[in-house]
């Protein structure tokens, strides 16, 4: 996949998720260029809008990941 125009905080975003699927609690914990949820959700749009960023409920908690 290439990478074009992304902030440094998306790149470290993308970076995580595509090793494994986490719900944004475990994403925030893991990227350390992000330390508010809200910062970290304004990120997880800005990928949404681009296509990069695809989610899904399961047991009632929502995970992120890159397809």
């Amino acid at each position: 996949m290439e990478i074009v125009n992304l902030t440094e905080k998306q790149k470290s975003v993308v970076d995580i998720l595509k090793k494994e699927h986490l719900t944004s609690f475990q994403i925030l914990t893991r990227v350390k260029n992000i330390s508010i949820i809200l910062v970290l959700y304004k990120e997880l749009d800005g990928l949404y809008k681009k296509g990069m960023l695809g989610s899904y409920i399961k047991n009632n908690l929502k995970y992120y990941y890159i397809p």
